[in-house]
């Protein structure tokens, strides 16, 4: 009577000795950027998906839905708040997406290329930063963190052998995606 109201979650969290400002932007920030990666290869299956690259692109989609599946889990189970920025996500993916497969698909590659080495560096600084934390207290993420960063590097491999590279304009068509992908992942962190 007259104490403070109990948060399980809360308090379990603190009694593990999670550092939950680190846990809730992490899992934010790749909820988000998995959320985005859905979107995009939406917009590259809509204008591309009949074509003889359409089975590939669809290939990683659905890995991309695999990720997005497992930081929906993630945020439920630690509780982490969505970015607000989502339905701005929403839509620059698609566009994204669309927009580099009208270039044809090794401009939709080049985008592959471009988003998918910015988060595979992503991914490195989080497993970094897990690590100097404690290893073995975030175990289950840094596996499931390190298993994505392996599979956006296969996407990155993907688009190169699929002539990314051969884009008109690819390294600036290159610099300009990951400019704007170091943006969204520094809003989706924070807001």
């Amino acid at each position: 009577a007259g104490g403070a109201p109990l948060r399980p979650c809360s308090s379990r969290a603190a009694q593990e000795g999670i550092n939950k400002p680190v846990i809730d932007r992490i899992i934010r920030v790749d909820h988000a950027g998995e959320y985005g990666a859905n979107r995009i290869y939406a917009g590259q299956m809509a204008v591309l998906g009949r074509s003889s690259v359409g089975p590939i692109i669809q290939q990683m989609w659905n890995q991309e839905k695999d990720h997005l599946k497992k930081f929906n889990e993630l945020m439920v189970a630690h509780r982490v708040r969505p970015t607000v920025l989502l339905p701005f996500w929403n839509v620059a993916g698609f566009v994204l997406g669309a927009g580099s497969a009208l270039l044809g698909r090794k401009g939709a590659m080049a985008c592959t290329v471009a988003v998918e080495e910015s988060i595979s560096e992503h991914y490195n600084n989080q497993i970094r930063t897990l690590i100097e934390e404690d290893p073995e207290k975030y175990k289950e993420l840094l596996q499931v963190i390190k298993q994505f960063r392996d599979e956006e590097q296969e996407h990155h491999d993907i688009g190169l052998e699929h002539d990314a590279e051969a884009t008109p304009g690819y390294s600036v068509l290159k610099t300009a995606i990951q400019l704007g992908c170091k943006a969204a992942i520094f809003l989706s962190e924070r807001i």
